[in-house]
């Protein structure tokens, strides 16, 4: 089958890793330089759609979903993966989200929607008055850096000033949410969803924070590992029948068919699993981790685009960890045009490029996100070593990663 990939990421990489594993052609827009070591790349998706002739496209980015490109692409008769516009809105707007989960009957944080600060600071300080942390959520996309954990009504009240005062997020935090911090383990499902069902992927743990043990700014995600050993089938089972079936159930009564993939980020607190977020799209840098351990997600996809019974995809490798390396000043800031030197990567590594370029015929640093060493093993220590051997053959100036991810 011929694939394009519509995106420049890591999880865009490994996508098409995965496909052409599995045999497929692939074309990416705007791809990257890891993407186009496995096929051509486009400046964009008109270009591809006329020189590449796909028989499947797939969306990989937010901001293109929420802009209605799958709409787009069905309308001209092109099988497309992804969610249609009105279905992006749960990533789009968390204020909405909200309304959504709560309407589903979903188990999720008690949240307040805010547009004015004085508002917003009196709500912050009820909660922590009854002794209750709170999460400051932009209520737009953004880029996976637009929520706060606070541990005092000061913090709120300056994460509250940035979005709402300073502007700092933009658009994406012209309206906030406000919601109880909720204390417990987390991790996240990808589940593809189709008119006739739907399958969730293996699970896996992300590593938001910049520093090790987590602390620092939020990011995008500075790592993974899957499986999870202290997520069981059976917390599986429940978190599709409390967190995924119920919304994508609610959203069709809405009149708004849901397809594509749902990303559902998960806090288990006393056993019982609530839904911190929903993603429309496939989770980066999980993505990364869980197409290393499975296969035939090719006809997975293209049923999901068909609205056909999803087939099974095969769980191959035990485990996988996943290490991304940053430029300097990442989440902040991030530095282009730093050479990246690339060793020997040891057996079962695979490196995922993101925000990399080709300049003058050298690889150079695009993004805050450069690139993620990943590696798969028979058990997750085996594989965290060799991701971590993996990462000392990548070199750059300004290189920063976490040394904890999989412990």
């Amino acid at each position: 089958m011929r694939i394009l990939i519509v995106g420049g990421g890591g999880r865009e990489h490994a996508l098409a890793w995965r496909l052409t594993q599995e045999g497929h052609e692939i074309a990416g827009a705007p791809g990257n330089p890891g993407v186009g070591q496995l096929g051509p790349l486009f400046e964009n998706v008109s270009d591809a759609l006329r020189g590449f002739e796909p028989e499947l496209v797939v969306i990989g980015p937010e901001d293109p979903l929420i802009g209605g490109m799958a709409d787009e692409l069905r309308q001209r008769g092109i099988p497309t993966f992804g969610p249609g516009g009105m279905g992006a809105r749960l990533e789009a707007s968390k204020a909405w989200s909200k309304k959504m989960m709560e309407e589903a009957g979903v188990p999720t944080a008690a949240a307040t929607i805010h547009t004015d600060y004085q508002e917003a600071c009196e709500e912050v300080a009820k909660r922590f008055a009854s002794g209750r942390h709170v999460a400051i959520k932009a209520s737009g996309a953004a880029l996976g850096k637009g929520v706060i954990l606070c541990g005092d009504e000061l913090h709120a009240r300056h994460a509250l000033s940035r979005m709402l005062l300073d502007e700092e997020f933009g658009d994406a935090g012209r309206l906030v949410v406000v919601e109880d911090f909720l204390e417990g383990r987390e991790f996240s499902i990808l589940t593809v969803v189709s008119e006739q069902g739907l399958l969730s992927l293996p699970v896996a743990q992300d590593y938001k924070r910049v520093g090790d043990g987590d602390t620092g700014e939020n990011t995008g995600g500075m790592g993974t590992y899957s499986p999870v050993p202290w997520v069981t089938a059976e917390m599986v089972e429940e978190t599709e029948a409390r967190i995924v079936r119920p919304i994508v159930d609610h959203l069709r009564a809405k009149g708004v068919p849901y397809s594509g993939v749902l990303f559902s980020g998960v806090m288990v607190v006393d056993g019982s699993p609530y839904c911190l977020e929903y993603n429309v799209r496939f989770g980066d840098p999980e993505t990364q981790s869980v197409m290393r351990r499975v296969e035939g997600v090719g006809d997975l996809l293209w049923a999901a685009a068909q609205g056909e019974a999803l087939p099974p995809v095969r769980v191959t490798e035990p485990a996988a960890v996943t290490v991304v390396a940053a430029s300097a000043g990442y989440p902040a800031t991030s530095q282009k045009g730093v050479p990246i030197t690339l060793g020997e990567m040891p057996e079962g590594v695979v490196v995922f490029h993101a925000g990399t370029a080709m300049q003058d015929g050298q690889l150079v640093t695009n993004g805050g996100r450069v690139l993620a060493v990943s590696a798969v093993a028979d058990d997750l220590e085996q594989a965290r070593a060799r991701a971590y051997a993996g990462m000392d053959q990548v070199a750059f100036a300004g290189k920063h990663f976490r040394s904890d991810i999989g412990h």
